[in-house]
């Protein structure tokens, strides 16, 4: 995992997560924080041990890390989030020691994690897809009520 703390050690990476934290501190919604990045990438690596799918560890936390590092830029300057992060993500990947095939999946990845086509897919694009929002616990928050999410959107209960 040493390529993967790279990431959590790169200034690019800290100087967003901190202009994110600072942004949404006053949220009272789901956040996009370390906590979330984590859960989404626990949730990702066990369903890829669960049904086998041969996904590298690294790859899959890889993408969890990076798949919200763009939402600063979707709160200032209106880019959606997915776009921002796979451009920031892609100068993050190379200086961490990710080969060009494992930049391009983590990028895809990153770049549909919220495209519902990406639902159903077995590789780390559908995986990422479906930790990310299978980490929002919707049934325990205090906000869930003025959440502009759908109610079929909403997780109302544990994934096991």
């Amino acid at each position: 995992m040493e390529r993967v703390n790279k990431i959590c050690e790169h200034p690019v990476w800290k100087r967003h997560m901190d202009q994110l934290e600072e942004l949404e501190q006053k949220r009272i919604f789901c956040k996009h924080g370390v906590e979330h990045l984590l859960d989404v990438a626990r949730i990702a690596y066990i369903e890829n041990l669960e049904n086998q799918m041969g996904i590298k560890k690294e790859l899959i936390y890889a993408a969890a890390l990076l798949h919200d590092i763009g939402r600063g830029l979707q709160y200032t300057k209106g880019i959606p989030h997915e776009k921002a992060g796979a451009d920031l993500a892609a100068e993050i990947l190379g200086d961490c020691g990710f080969d060009d095939e494992e930049q391009q999946k983590i990028l895809d990845a990153i770049s549909c994690h919220r495209d519902i086509q990406s639902r159903d897919h077995r590789e780390l694009a559908g995986v990422l897809y479906r930790a990310d929002k299978r980490s929002r616990m919707c049934g325990f928050c205090k906000a869930s009520a003025e959440c502009n999410w759908s109610e079929e959107k909403k997780n109302h209960q544990l994934y096991v």
